[in-house]
């Protein structure tokens, strides 16, 4: 085989790359490729990848998209999919040839160089890597006529090229300067490959770099791809160890996302852009320790102030109306809660017990939610500026002239989030914004410790955002997932935590959106409190007449069957409405309150020995149970 001058065209970097460059794929995202590009231009990428059906699909012409693009600021950085072109048919390899200049000429238009071929799938594909090399190295020869390198990617449903270690060798053999390769790491990872072997690959050979993550599922590759990649941090594949290896084998493209999704692709594309590149700010930080120190100053350009320390809840806010108000406060005055501070200028309420703190705001807001949460930290600043270099702008709060000058940032379901250093002597001191009413509190030795955890319903469009969200801004790492079979259809749990566990966040969603038939309580949201003693708690509680929600007698039945508690146990928790669940470590008692305001409820836990759960198997016997408390009044 002749090999061919480099093309010239789009001149090589001189040297090692300072600064990380992002790229997002048009299909990623919803909308026309106008709303794409604008999209992609808003969340601060610096190229794209041109989707051919975008393309074909707008009504703008190649050399208009490329002009746009200019003037945004994004660079074209691939065109693709050029698919099945090898065959063992020749009078179809002269087509393809031939469709490939046709793709030429629209590239030129939009003034990018690089095109990507994938692997061909198709019943004719060659299996012979020197016959694939051979087609390749004229497509290669035609290209580089043009200007125009080549990247060659292995599906991990090809029919014969499947692996990134055969198409590496196909490309070697093929040995034209305008062939090289592009990995993909979905590709790669969902067949099990090792990517360490990506290091070997000289850099040259390396010209571009598609990032998706996904779940682990068991499933058709193919329908797995299409339809369940997600954003680097949402999925369980080790993207920094992949990304390291890239880096490390000196790889300096952009980071770029080939990410389908059927959530992301008809969600609002400037809300998914920047889901999207704040999952490429989070891996490079994740890939730090991963590449020499030589690679590491490139990825330094994207650095982020470090992760917070966090303490456990400063406080988690409800919202209410005027109608739920009353019974949100007879509910926690029931738990021992105490009002112990009015807010100088607003409708807030403060209420204590031991170190749990609820906030209640008269908003005005049509019945209940949580509608803040505060997080304790050493240094409430930096862990803003962190929020904000991750693309979560701040929302400084109105405040008067001798209160604390507070700033949330919006999670993706609109919840807030605080920073707060509680006993501060600085703008930060949050808790002197609030007149003490003369109450005080007292824990006593069976009372509320903290909060445990807080747990919110998400949107189903914003379901895996949350997590990443949550995880970049907090540094909260998921524990565990789980699916439920709940009475009203499948639901999705995900709960993060810091590494030492005091601040837990339970995310849920349900898995199919609902038809008009939703008796369940819309969007769920409730405060989990902490005790050493639930059984007391419980017992207080319903004493003072906490509505503690009614547990069938059918679920303790059913308890002694699976877990045989001691009968004088099994007696009191039936008696008090307490759930039990157990695994390797440890045991979970907890009990719940009705809904209140709608969609607001409590929980009061307690963990013995090293559980770490959050008894998701007794989730259906509390939905079917509000349920039927939503019946009794009415509320169908």
């Amino acid at each position: 085989m002749t090999v061919s001058a480099r093309p010239t065209a789009a001149p090589q970097p001189a040297g090692p790359a300072t600064h990380v460059r992002t790229a997002l794929a048009t299909v990623c995202i919803s909308g026309t490729l106008e709303d794409k590009l604008d999209a992609a231009a808003a969340a601060g990428f610096d190229g794209v990848e041109i989707f051919e059906p975008d393309l074909v699909a707008s009504s703008s012409s190649p050399a208009a998209v490329r002009s746009r693009c200019a003037d945004l600021g994004l660079s074209i950085d691939l065109y693709q999919p050029f698919r099945d072109f090898d065959d063992v048919r020749p009078e179809v390899v002269e087509a393809n040839l031939r469709r490939a200049e046709r793709k030429f000429d629209v590239m030129e238009q939009l003034g990018t160089d690089l095109v990507l071929v994938c692997s061909s799938c198709i019943p004719t594909a060659v299996a012979e890597d020197d016959r694939i090399a051979e087609q390749l190295h004229r497509l290669a020869v035609r290209a580089a006529a043009r200007g125009i390198r080549v990247a060659y990617e292995a599906l991990a449903w090809g029919r014969e090229v499947n692996t990134y270690e055969r198409s590496w060798e196909v490309v070697r053999r093929a040995d034209h300067p305008a062939l090289g390769l592009c990995v993909d790491s979905f590709h790669i990872l969902s067949r099990g490959s090792d990517p360490a072997g990506i290091r070997d690959i000289p850099a040259d050979k390396l010209f571009f770099l598609q990032l998706a993550d996904a779940p682990m599922l068991d499933m058709d590759v193919l329908q797995w791809s299409r339809h369940h990649r997600l954003f680097p941090g949402q999925g369980t594949f080790d993207l920094p160890a992949f990304l390291g290896h890239v880096l490390s084998a000196g790889y300096d493209g952009p980071l770029s996302l080939e990410v389908f999704n059927d959530v992301f692709r008809q969600s609002d594309p400037r809300r998914t852009a920047v889901d999207a590149r704040r999952s490429l700010l989070a891996l490079a930080e994740a890939t730090t320790d991963r590449v020499p120190p030589a690679v590491r100053g490139t990825l330094a350009s994207t650095a982020l102030p470090p992760e917070p320390t966090l303490r456990g809840y400063a406080f988690a806010e409800l919202a209410v109306d005027a109608g739920s108000a009353p019974a949100l406060a007879a509910t926690l005055a029931a738990l021992g809660f105490t009002h112990s501070g009015q807010h100088r200028s607003k409708p807030v309420q403060l209420w204590r017990y031991g170190a749990a703190t609820v906030l209640v705001n008269a908003s005005g807001r049509p019945g209940a939610a949580v509608a803040a949460i505060g997080v304790e930290t050493a240094d409430p600043g930096a862990a803003l500026r962190r929020a904000e270099a991750l693309l979560a702008p701040a929302h400084p709060q109105p405040h008067g002239p001798a209160e604390a000058d507070l700033s949330a940032v919006a999670a993706p379901d609109g919840t807030e989030v605080f920073f707060c250093r509680t006993g501060a002597d600085d703008a930060t001191s949050w808790l002197s914004d609030f007149v003490p009413t003369g109450t005080g509190t007292d824990a006593g030795d069976a009372g509320i410790t903290h909060i445990d955890h807080v747990a919110l319903t998400q949107p189903f469009d914003s379901f895996d955002e949350a997590a990443l969200f949550y995880r970049g801004l907090l540094g909260l790492r998921t524990q565990h997932a789980s699916e439920v079979a709940a009475p009203f259809g499948l639901v999705r749990n995900r709960a993060v935590s810091d590494a030492a566990r005091t601040v837990r966040l339970c995310l849920s969603v349900s898995v199919l959106r609902r038809g008009e038939w939703g008796p369940a309580v819309t969007d769920p949201q409730h405060v989990a409190f902490a005790t050493d003693d639930v059984l007391a708690v419980a017992r207080a509680a319903r004493a003072a007449g906490a509505p503690v929600l009614d547990i069938p007698d059918n679920y303790y039945d059913d308890l002694d069957a699976r877990l045989a508690p001691p009968p004088d146990l099994l007696a009191r928790m039936r008696e008090l409405g307490v759930l039990l669940d157990r695994d390797a470590d440890g045991e979970f008692l907890h009990f719940y309150t009705e809904v209140l305001g709608g969609r607001v409820f409590f929980e009061v836990v307690q963990r013995v020995a090293g559980y770490a759960g959050y008894g998701e198997l007794n989730g259906p016997v509390r939905m079917a149970a509000h349920r039927r408390q939503r019946a009794r009044a009415g509320d169908r």
